[in-house]
């Protein structure tokens, strides 16, 4: 039994992923009376969200706002961003039927997804800063919230859809994610500061509930995928464009976090996609099957980040 606990601990993020797996085709593969798929998705959406509340204020009550400030450095970051979601734009606008224009549209989308909510979670148990990773990500989310309304309807032309309905419904899904939390630790931090502290203190509770998100975030995935109708050549492509585009980003985050000693966070802040926007995005701007690269972008991260995690425990072994 001792064995099986280390090696889940061990490989948490791998085992994660396959647990994930296995739950969406286990789960479809039992006679559930009528109904229960429904139930099923409508207690998903409501226990995703409330996984992502909490691993989130756990890990802001370890910061302070003070700790919060803006690095020169994350210019570089942001530049490779911007200017590789401006370059792939250019392309879809100047050539918009251009025969690859669907792999075009899912790198656009690797690119322009703003850091994940999620990625303090992980920096920190990489041995990174908290504070700066949440820094970026506020900074890259509000960057995100302002260029996909403007760029997006111009490359994807859509009846009714212009900068302000489309800042305005993307804001929606941005915003709440960060800014409660967030909000939620300060205010507790002034009105209750024993039970702040005690939240402060808490060591892996917001990895092992970014853990339990993974898991559920695997089976919609799973879910998304087994149910595309898409060709295979196409859900191959945006498989190895969303490949070439996670290990892309990562690789260069810690290259120029490295220069400044911040390459953990340098990473996770490119590295580390909000998963769930892609996928929205994709459906609601774009077309439908780009969703598809934000599948498979979830996939790659978490394995580049259980091999860092990996590498991380090794090392502190030796």
């Amino acid at each position: 039994m001792k064995t099986i606990i280390d090696f889940i601990r061990r490989w948490t993020l791998p085992v994660a992923m396959v647990a994930g797996v296995v739950a969406y085709f286990l789960f479809t593969a039992l006679p559930w009376p009528d109904g229960t798929y429904h139930i099923a998705e409508e207690v998903l959406s409501v226990v995703q969200p409330t996984l992502l509340f909490l691993m989130l204020f756990l890990s802001f009550c370890k910061i302070h706002l003070r700790d919060l400030s803006f690095k020169t450095w994350y210019w570089w970051l942001l530049l490779i961003q911007v200017s590789l979601f401006a370059l792939f734009a250019a392309i879809l606008y100047f050539m918009p039927d251009h025969p690859s224009k669907i792999l075009i549209e899912s790198a656009m989308l690797c690119f322009l997804c703003p850091t994940a909510a999620a990625a303090v979670v992980f920096t920190v148990k990489l041995g990174g800063s908290a504070a700066s990773v949440t820094t970026y990500t506020l900074l890259i989310n509000f960057v995100v919230a302002i260029l996909a309304p403007l760029v997006l309807p111009l490359v994807h032309p859509q009846e009714g859809v212009s900068f302000l309905p489309a800042f305005w419904i993307i804001s929606k899904r941005i915003f709440p994610v960060l800014i409660l939390p967030l909000f939620t630790a300060v205010a507790l931090e002034k009105v209750w500061p024993k039970l702040h502290q005690l939240c402060a203190s808490s060591k892996d509770a917001a990895f092992y509930l970014w853990v339990c998100t993974l898991t559920l975030a695997i089976v919609v995935t799973t879910k998304s995928l087994v149910h595309d109708p898409s060709p295979v050549i196409y859900q191959v492509g945006i498989a190895l464009i969303a490949f070439v585009g996670c290990v892309a980003q990562f690789w260069m985050g810690r290259k120029i976090g490295r220069k400044y000693g911040e390459q953990v966070v340098g990473g996770q802040s490119l590295g580390q996609k909000n998963n769930v926007f892609i996928i929205w995005l994709g459906y609601t701007f774009l077309s439908p099957i780009t969703a598809l690269s934000g599948g498979f972008f979830a996939i790659w991260q978490n394995v580049v980040n259980a091999y860092l995690l990996y590498k991380k425990e090794r090392a502190e072994r030796q």
